[in-house]
């Protein structure tokens, strides 16, 4: 099942697709489910980067100490959809609904300083619901 070992690949798939994303991750032992839905989103943030922003630099941040993952994926790129489509996603509302399932929140959109941006935090461990 994927996990946070898989984050890394998600990283240079991105990278082969035009948009060069910064990596830092810190985390303690998830559980499973945990660690499932984090790679679940950073893959649906990381698709959505390439889909909308590239070429474009960009940042995945994962911090999974102290009984809360939080997650940060942010591009410096147009913040709007660059490529036309005839049917609208359903990435963000399934990122909400897998971090909303484990207690979590989810937020996405434009950055001010240009970009877009998504953050996310679950609970884990003592403060899980």
């Amino acid at each position: 099942m994927p996990g946070l070992a898989g984050i890394a690949d998600l990283v240079e798939a991105a990278a082969m697709a035009g948009v060069h994303v910064d990596l830092r991750l810190r985390a303690d032992e998830l559980p499973e489910g945990i660690a499932l839905a984090v790679y679940r989103i950073v893959q649906e943030a990381l698709t959505n980067m390439v889909k909308h922003a590239a070429p474009a630099r960009g940042r995945v941040e994962i911090d999974a100490t102290g009984g809360d993952v939080r997650i940060e994926v942010a591009d410096d790129g147009p913040g709007v959809r660059v490529l036309p489509t005839t049917t609208p996603g359903h990435g963000l509302i399934g990122m909400r609904e897998r971090a909303m399932m484990y207690g979590g929140e989810l937020t996405a959109g434009p950055r001010p300083e240009g970009g877009f941006a998504v953050s996310a935090r679950l609970p884990y461990g003592r403060s899980a619901p």
